[in-house]
Parts: C-alpha cells; sequence; structure tokens
C-alpha cells in the first residue's frame, strides 16, 4: 500500500465556474462529498477530470482537451467564474499536496487560443518557487538539483562552444525543464519532458483516477470484450464493466465472487457473468433470484431485462474491486436507481474498498449513505480517521461555492459541522405528515 506522502493528500481550486474563491479539499481513503443540486461538488473534481481527459489523449491536444470523455465543454469561458456585481475572471488555478511537494497550475484565457497555462508554482522541501516559459537558464538551474546541474556541465564540457542550455517547455497541462542545445527549436531539443517537470509526479495518479459517471447510460444486450482491464482505465469508467467480468471469470474467480457477494447485501442479485458471444461481444447476464438456490447458476437473464438498480451499482462494485491500493475511484452518486436498503448497505461496500488503501471520493445525496457511515464509525466496523466530509453550499447573496470540512469522531458524530439540513429535511417531512394525519383526525 501506498504511503500518504506519495498520494495526492488535498486539491485546491480557484475561478472554476462556481468556486470564485480559492477552496481546499482534504483527501482521506473515504471522501464524501455532500450538497445540494448545483452547490459545486462536481464543479471542484471537473478540472481534474480535465486534467485525466488531456493527458490520456493520444496526442498532444494542446493545453486542455476540452471537450471529452470525462468533461464536456466547447469554449474557455465555460470553466471560468461569472459572478454578479464582480469583475470577470480571467484565469483558473488548481492545486495538489502531495506529502511535503506541491504543485499549483494556473491557467489563463488568452483571445483567440482558449487557455494556456501562464504559471506553474512548486515547492518540494528543498526548493519552491514559480515556472514560466519564459524563465532564464540561470534562474531555472536555483531549482534544479545537483544531479541536473551536473548533467549541464558534462555536456557544456563535452561541447567546447558552450551552446547548452536549460529552458522551460508546456507538456500539456504542465511546466517542465529540458536541457537544449542553441540553435533552430526544431533541432535543440537534447533531454527533458514530464520527467523532468515538478507536475510529473502527479501523473501517474491522475491517469489512473476511475472516473464512474452520475450518467451511466442504459443496460445493453451486447458489450464489447475488447476494452481495457486494468489497472488505468482511460475516460468513464462504466465502458469497462462488461471487459472486467469477462477476464475475472477466466481469471480472477475470487473478485467475481466477491462482486457477487456485493450485490447480494445490496438486495439486487447473487451472480453475474459474461456469455461470449463471439470474438469481440459479450452479454452480460444476472441471477434471476436475490439468493443463490439449487440450480440458480443457470437461472441467468440479460441485464438489460432487470431493474436498473442493477445496472446503475454494477460499475460502482466493479470499479471499487478493480482499484489498486493507492488508485482514485471518483464515484458520482453511487445510489442512483437505489431502494433504501441498498444505499445503507452500499456503506458497507465503499468502507471495504477503503479499508484495502483505495481511494474513493463519492459525491452523493443520499442521506441514509452518509448516516450509515456514521453507524460503522459508531460500530467500530470503520476508522474515524479514514473518513472526511465535505459540505458543499453556495453563498445565498452571489452564489459563490463554499466548503464546510467535517472529521468523524469515535462515535460517527459531524460535531457542529453536521450538515443539518438533511435531517432537517427527513424531520420536516415526517411533521408534515404527521401534522396533516392529526388536522384530518380534528376535522368533524
Amino acid at each position: 500500500m501506498k504511503k500518504n506522502e506519495d498520494l495526492i493528500t488535498a486539491i485546491t481550486v480557484r475561478g472554476y465556474k462556481s468556486i470564485c474563491n480559492e477552496l481546499r479539499m482534504e483527501l482521506r481513503p473515504l471522501t464524501v462529498l455532500a450538497g445540494a443540486n448545483s452547490s459545486g461538488k462536481s464543479s471542484f473534481m471537473q478540472p481534474i477530470l480535465l486534467l485525466k481527459q488531456t493527458l490520456e489523449n493520444p496526442f498532444d491536444p494542446g493545453v486542455f482537451r476540452l471537450n471529452g470523455p470525462n468533461v464536456h465543454f466547447t469554449s474557455a469561458e465555460q470553466l471560468l467564474s461569472r459572478v454578479q456585481g464582480k469583475a470577470e475572471v480571467e484565469s483558473f488555478s488548481l492545486g495538489f499536496e502531495r506529502g511535503n511537494a506541491k504543485v499549483g497550475l494556473t491557467y489563463r484565457k488568452v483571445e483567440g487560443k482558449g487557455l494556456d497555462l501562464e504559471y506553474m508554482d512548486f515547492a518540494d522541501g528543498e526548493h519552491s518557487g514559480r515556472i514560466t516559459l519564459n524563465l532564464a537558464h540561470e534562474d531555472i538551474l536555483n531549482f534544479l538539483p545537483d544531479p541536473l546541474k551536473k548533467l549541464h556541465e558534462d555536456f557544456q564540457a563535452a561541447s567546447p562552444k558552450g551552446e547548452w542550455q536549460w529552458i522551460v517547455q508546456r507538456e500539456r497541462c504542465f511546466l517542465a525543464f529540458a536541457l537544449a542545445r542553441r540553435g533552430a527549436p526544431a533541432e535543440r531539443m537534447v533531454f527533458g519532458g514530464m520527467q523532468l517537470s515538478h507536475g510529473g509526479m502527479l501523473v501517474p495518479e491522475i491517469k489512473g483516477i476511475i472516473h464512474v459517471p452520475g450518467l451511466r447510460g442504459n443496460p445493453e444486450r451486447n458489450y464489447t470484450k475488447t476494452t481495457s482491464v486494468g489497472p488505468d482505465f482511460p475516460g468513464t469508467f462504466e465502458n469497462y464493466v462488461a471487459s472486467v467480468v469477462s477476464q475475472w471469470q477466466t481469471s480472477d474467480a475470487a473478485n467475481l465472487e466477491k462482486l457477487g457477494k456485493a450485490l447480494e447485501d445490496l438486495g439486487l442479485t447473487w451472480k453475474v457473468d459474461a456469455r461470449s458471444l463471439d470474438d469481440t461481444q459479450v452479454e452480460l447476464r444476472v441471477g434471476r433470484l436475490l439468493h443463490s438456490r439449487r440450480g440458480g447458476a443457470y437461472d441467468m437473464v440479460s441485464i438489460a431485462d432487470v431493474g436498473f438498480g442493477v445496472s446503475q451499482a454494477l460499475p460502482v462494485l466493479v470499479a471499487l474491486l478493480a482499484a489498486r491500493p493507492g488508485q482514485m475511484v471518483y464515484v458520482e452518486q453511487p445510489e442512483i436507481h437505489l431502494h433504501p436498503f441498498a444505499q445503507r448497505r452500499l456503506a458497507g461496500v465503499l468502507a471495504t474498498a477503503a479499508k484495502r488503501g483505495v481511494r474513493v471520493i463519492v459525491e452523493t445525496h443520499s442521506a441514509l449513505l452518509l448516516r450509515e457511515i456514521q453507524t460503522m464509525v459508531a460500530k467500530g466496523k470503520l476508522a474515524a480517521d479514514l473518513v472526511k466530509l465535505h459540505w458543499f453550499k453556495r453563498n445565498r447573496d452571489d452564489g459563490v461555492t463554499e466548503i464546510v470540512s467535517a472529521d468523524l469522531d469515535e462515535n460517527g458524530a459531524f460535531g457542529e459541522n453536521w450538515p443539518e439540513d438533511f435531517d432537517e429535511m427527513n424531520l420536516a417531512s415526517e411533521k408534515a405528515y404527521l401534522d396533516a394525519v392529526e388536522e384530518r383526525s380534528a376535522q368533524p
């Protein structure tokens, strides 16, 4: 399992959509994002997904691939904060904390060009500074560790004309150092790239994010089985479920059994399999009954012929099982189409993944799911320090997103920072019903 210093521990965002002011979100093994609709939960995660789809693109799309599988934009203006009564924002910033290292990226709107990377800030415990494309060779030397300074000296010694210098170049969403030869730009590059970027350490984790979106599509009768089975899953994860299940069926019976058990715990079915139709397609089938019975292994139906709950929960469960320790899984609304019983049981599935070392980020509207997480902590089934809650809300005056963050105590309570409106809505609904019954009973 990776140590915390080897993983992203916090993210900051500023100037992106409703997140006008800089907000920081700490990450734990189980990070819960809650709040009302359009409060900024998805907006906070979108810049990271924007980096993911840009880094995964087979060719360099520029600073960003705006319209991709994870997030969809058609212009830079759609990303930037717009608050009535305030000057228009021309840039947005995204920051990462990883151990004692910090990387900050600021992107600015450029007329006729969309977004450009204005500068990259960094701090690594030994050096700190701001990197721009026009940074001089002498200034770059101040940021470099001794081995890279020695590399430059070796190149200089081998070249009497002293034609080698350090420059800054853009590597998709990041800035990186490169050792270059003076002369025509097309001929001068010698050594550099993402491995010499302070942001390079973030790339594997960002590319490795498993993204289970809120819109997971309708169940199909046939699925392609030639897609990735891990460890990385470009784009959104629902496209890989059939391939992963098919692969588990032949080489990972343990995960397939865990998947069936999780589905049974949620009260959805007890078994799932992938029946090969030809060399490229499979049919996902699920047990028609909720629990195993004699002959039940043959009582299977297409996933397209059962309720939506199975097809919407399946990508969540498979993603959590397929993820490696340290890998980040971002799930939007895991409770979609699930009965309240299943919403409660889902907390146990999330907790199991978090205890295994998977980095689970859940965006939810389910009060039942949140309460069950609290209950698991109170029962000692989940350590309180594995959980972090971030409650998103919009300022009533200007619509700007605010975040209230809270930790659980040993009793599973969030203390004064608990999002009371979840409970208030439940109590208000119950009171309204009881008041209605009482009024009706009082009528002559």
